[in-house]
Order: structure tokens, then C-alpha cells, then sequence
């Protein structure tokens, strides 16, 4: 199974999202992320993410373009603005969406804005467990 995670410049929101949907998938799903745009991987993504003891440290934004000739079983959209640019997949993937807030948005001292990301790191985190649970676990 191909899960294929977008968001508008996959640096955050799908960031995390695919770290938690890997490690909860496991070796049941290969798992992409990808943005309509770059903006590289946010550091504090990486750092809350590491403070759940999720390595994603060594993955890289990546245009959806480059997916272009894979066919996805699932695509799931972590904004709106990637689900309105996303583009139509040669596949017969099925679309789902959660609008997350994006952290890097924050303003104010260091401690607002992590927690801010640690909020949204755990709105996905659930997100992700039950998608992994209805989704992957079932076969």
C-alpha cells in the first residue's frame, strides 16, 4: 500500500503526518509526503517530532511533481490550499482531507510557538493512528 501526504509546502503538517503514519504502519505501507511547493523541512517539526521519539530528522521536501508516476492507494491533504491544488493522480487513490492549523503561522516567543507545534503534533498524531487502524490495519 502507497500512502502519498500533501500539504503546501511540506515542511510541517505532512512532515509529521508521514512520520506518524510510518511509524504506525510500519512495514504494512509505504509512506510519501510531498508539497505543492518546497519550503524544506521546518526544524521545529523535526524537534517535536523527536520529542515523541519520531526520527524525521533525515526526510526532505519534496515536490508532488516527482510522484507524478506512482500510483497511490491513498492521498491525504493536511491543508486546504493542497487540497485545492492537488493535482489528479493516474490511480485510482482514494481522497481524504483534515485541515490542520500550520504551526509555522505562530507568532510570539519560542515556548508559544513550540507549543503551538506540539498542539498540532497531536492533533495528527491521533489523525494518523486512526487512519493506520481503518485504513492499513484491516487487510
Amino acid at each position: 500500500m502507497r500512502i502519498l501526504v500533501l500539504c503546501t509546502g511540506n515542511s510541517c503538517r505532512s512532515q509529521i503526518a508521514h512520520g506518524y503514519l510510518q511509524h504506525y504502519a510500519g512495514i504494512r505501507a509505504e509512506i510519501f509526503s510531498a508539497g505543492v511547493e518546497t519550503h524544506g523541512v521546518n526544524p521545529r517539526a523535526i524537534a517535536v517530532m523527536k520529542e515523541d521519539g519520531v526520527d524525521i530528522g533525515h526526510h526532505t521536501s519534496t515536490n508532488v511533481d516527482e510522484y507524478a508516476d506512482i500510483a497511490f492507494d491513498h492521498v491525504i491533504t493536511v491543508c486546504d490550499n493542497a487540497r485545492e491544488a492537488c493535482p489528479v493522480f493516474p490511480s485510482h487513490a482514494a481522497k481524504h482531507h483534515h485541515n490542520f492549523t500550520d504551526p509555522a503561522k505562530v507568532t510570539g516567543t519560542e515556548e508559544e510557538v513550540m507549543n503551538a507545534f506540539r498542539k498540532v503534533r497531536g492533533e495528527i498524531k491521533a489523525y494518523c493512528r486512526g487512519f493506520v487502524e481503518e485504513h492499513v490495519l484491516v487487510l
